[in-house]
């Protein structure tokens, strides 16, 4: 065995790009972990776990924040008072990187290599970020400091006003609770009372709950609004990539979000998008921009990096 490859999911502004991990890369990695709460802790652990089991190779943390760690200054700082961006370290990372360079550049060898190709790439699972991508480098994207801002998704709220969490502390809900809330008990689960699942929210809905249904409204909203705020900064689109669990396999959602983009030049032709196996167009013949699903495979993506920085610092 060559190297282990381990996806991290934040390396804050210490780590922009992979790296061979020791014991002080393991410590800085927990103390980010509040950033991530639900990722980077099982991360670490896996990560101390494997070391003891293979300590003879080098093991390699790889960034889902790094493909958007060279976003520029206008698309990473946020509104804020500047303090919080100098003194902090308060800035958008941006995160399922991995998958999103992956599709990115798989978008790319299905379109017979275009160059400068505009995709926005939406990553729709379990967690859901979308992000705009020029000529293979990120330009925007909808997570931010946290895996939290931008889509609605399983269990995480996404984007809300900022003034309702202020109103759920003054009416006595503690950081904790609320920490809990807008990870855990949010999103489809916290819309429609049924799932997080979104297959078990959409077989709800099929069966009469409204609920359920204004939670598939909202998702597939989100989504749509989204892809044109991104093709908006490409200055248009040439490919719209759905990756990820429901990316890859609800043809109702790629349907309801593709309801309305037709001003985009993209058009679904809905019996392809029916049967479709990743990686195939299902775009009409006469769509402007091709519609793309890709099986996103952050594991071949994370190999590759293992490879290539381990290889470095032997050589180095």
């Amino acid at each position: 065995m060559r190297a282990v490859g381990h996806r991290v999911v934040h390396g804050g502004t210490l780590y922009r790009e992979s790296v061979v991990i020791d014991e002080q890369v393991v410590t800085a990695l927990a103390g980010l972990s509040s950033l991530a709460p639900l990722h980077n802790p099982p991360a670490i652990a896996a990560i101390r776990r494997a070391r003891e089991l293979l300590p003879n190779v080098p093991h390699v943390a790889v960034f889902d924040t790094a493909f958007f760690a060279k976003l520029p200054p206008r698309s990473h700082v946020y509104p804020l008072p500047y303090e919080w961006h100098t003194d902090w370290g308060v800035r958008r990372f941006g995160f399922h990187g991995i998958s999103h360079a992956y599709c990115a550049e798989r978008a790319r060898e299905l379109l017979s290599g275009a160059r400068d190709l505009r995709v926005v790439v939406c990553h729709l699972g379990q967690g859901c970020s979308a992000s705009a991508v020029l000529g293979g480098r990120a330009r925007a994207t909808t997570m931010g400091f946290t895996p939290m801002e931008g889509l609605m998704m399983a269990s995480r709220s996404g984007s809300v006003d900022p003034g309702i969490l202020i109103h759920a502390l003054r009416r006595g809900v503690g950081v904790e609770d609320l920490d809990v809330a807008l990870n855990r008990r949010s999103g489809l689960l916290g819309v429609s009372g049924v799932s997080s699942d979104y297959r078990e929210v959409e077989a709800s809905a099929k069966g009469g709950n409204e609920r359920a249904r204004l939670a598939l409204d909202m998702y597939a909203d989100r989504v749509r609004e989204t892809v044109g705020a991104l093709a908006t900064a490409l200055g248009g689109i040439d490919a719209l990539v759905f990756t990820a669990g429901v990316g890859e396999n609800s043809a109702s959602l790629r349907a309801a979000v593709c309801e309305r983009l037709e001003f985009l030049g993209l058009r679904l032709d809905r019996t392809m998008n029916e049967v479709a196996e990743p990686d195939c167009d299902v775009a009409a013949a006469e769509s402007q921009g091709r519609i793309l699903v890709i099986r996103t495979r952050e594991n071949l993506m994370i190999a590759r990096e293992a490879r290539r920085v381990a290889a470095s610092s032997i050589v180095a």
